[in-house]
């Protein structure tokens, strides 16, 4: 590479002070994303500068792709690190809209019920990492499971219902799963709708009327199995809406 003339040894230390900053939005303390990284006292020369130099303008290539290494993920960061509350927010109140009332969603995260329903009325918008993983796990075992098949009271479940139709939150099918800790994301409560329902339907043809597993009208239709019983469930719950 040297002799070709194509040999960096340094690269622009911007974007790696933004994936620095980017971890940290997660919960990752400086120490933390310096331990992940194996970088030593880069991070905080790249952030901070130091022996009063300021922050640093280049960086060594091999410490670039040790620190982009480290992806933003909830496991990674302490429990008590606080992390944005955008996704825990969410998931809690798209729960709600599909009738698990927030006693229930306390009992069945180990939450306490005030930690739920600050974190649901968002009376902070910072929650612990801990807090944050209890509620993903939460929401991952419950967006598509019917509460009153779990022995879950009706009146409970009307009351969790009508709690989040009279502030118009949003649904598990109005959400992307790739996008819904992101702050910028908003609901699809449109056209995404609107295609669970179709999508619901071409996929109980395949499973009535054809004899397929859930598995296979999935495949047929180009979709996920998760995809495939999200919209199955959407269409469930609109049904069960009409009834009432």
């Amino acid at each position: 590479m040297i002799a070709y003339g194509r040999w960096q040894p340094f690269v622009d230390a911007d974007p790696i002070r933004q994936h620095v900053q980017m971890l940290r939005s997660y919960g990752l303390g400086v120490a933390r994303i310096r331990e992940l990284s194996g970088t030593g006292s880069s991070v905080t020369r790249l952030l901070y500068g130091m022996h009063g130099r300021p922050p640093s303008m280049q960086v060594r290539a091999k410490t670039a792709d040790r620190i982009t290494a480290v992806r933003p993920r909830l496991e990674l960061a302490k429990p008590s690190a606080l992390v944005d509350g955008t996704g825990t927010r969410r998931r809690l109140r798209a729960l709600l809209v599909v009738g698990w009332h927030q006693a229930e969603q306390a009992a069945r995260s180990g939450l306490d019920r005030k930690t739920v329903n600050d974190q649901t009325r968002g009376v902070t918008l910072v929650t612990f990492a801990s807090t944050a993983l209890a509620v993903r796990d939460l929401y991952d075992r419950l967006w598509d499971v019917d509460p009153a098949s779990q022995g879950v009271a009706e009146r409970w479940i009307t009351d969790a219902r009508s709690f989040a139709a009279r502030r118009r939150w949003a649904p598990p099918a109005a959400w992307d799963d790739a996008y819904i800790d992101s702050p910028s994301a908003v609901p699809d409560l449109g056209e995404k709708v609107s295609a669970y329902a179709a999508l619901s339907e071409d996929a109980l043809w395949l499973i009535t009327e054809q004899g397929y597993t859930r598995e296979l009208a999935a495949h047929r239709l180009g979709i996920t199995s998760r995809h495939l019983e999200r919209a199955l469930t959407w269409a469930r719950l609109e049904e069960q809406e009409k009834a009432a």
